[in-house]
């Protein structure tokens, strides 16, 4: 018994590190070269301080990433563990679907280009499907890999809501300009929510899956003709 609570912290504590791994800036993938329309919204005077910040933020995570994101890769971290690949590429191409802009969609791919990448040079077992099919989204790929290092689904959903936040602030300070404290004081709000957004993410049935944030589509699409950009269209 003890050799088998042993072996299961253990392994607890490796599928975490292995969170920290897929979630973290140095994973390179490119997350930090986006802003999500965060630009345009700067440029246009919707965002301008602290306060107008963190509502854009947490409004996205919430309307967006919370209602779209997250349901799909709950149910893409599903279909890999069942090997139901049919699954895996319905959602795959609904999430890309869904993408409001051009930018949008070409961010996502662009990083589920680069996370394949990253699974080729650490030599994962993945499914062939993962290298014949050419168009992944970032979130089904994150999935899988999630799936394979067995992080619980829960963690993983909380791992991506907390990464793209993290990457709004880092912008956000950048952008506006926002000092280091701000940004904490905005993450800290962020993290009050994440749990709630999860939550009710989980409970999203397969209809009422989608984005509701217009600007956040609105600014994307504008982004992309911008005169002047710090970040990647």
């Amino acid at each position: 018994m003890a050799t088998s609570t042993t072996e299961t912290t253990s392994q607890h504590a490796t599928a975490q590190l292995r969170l920290w791994q897929l979630i973290s800036p140095a994973l390179p993938v490119g997350a930090y070269a986006y802003s999500q329309g965060l630009e345009y919204a700067v440029e246009t005077g919707w965002v301008t301080d602290e306060s107008s910040a963190c509502a854009w933020i947490i409004g996205v995570a919430q309307h967006s990433v919370g209602s779209l994101d997250i349901p799909i890769l709950q149910r893409c971290y599903n279909a890999w563990q069942a090997s139901d690949h049919a699954q895996v590429t319905q959602w795959n191409r609904q999430l890309q679907a869904m993408r409001e802009s051009n930018e949008l969609l070409m961010e996502d791919r662009q990083l589920a280009s680069a996370l394949r990448k990253v699974v080729k040079e650490l030599q994962l077992p993945a499914p062939e499907l993962v290298w014949q099919h050419q168009h992944w989204s970032f979130v089904t790929l994150y999935a899988w890999a999630a799936s394979h290092w067995h992080i619980p689904l829960p963690d993983a959903a909380r791992g991506l809501l907390w990464a793209w936040c993290e990457n709004q602030v880092a912008a956000a300070i950048k952008l506006i300009p926002l000092g280091q404290s701000a940004g904490q004081r905005i993450l800290d709000q962020c993290i009050t929510r994440i749990p709630d957004i999860i939550d009710q993410a989980s409970h999203i049935t397969d209809d009422d899956i989608g984005a509701t944030t217009p600007g956040l589509a609105i600014a994307s699409a504008l982004h992309e003709t911008q005169y002047s950009r710090l970040f990647r269209s």
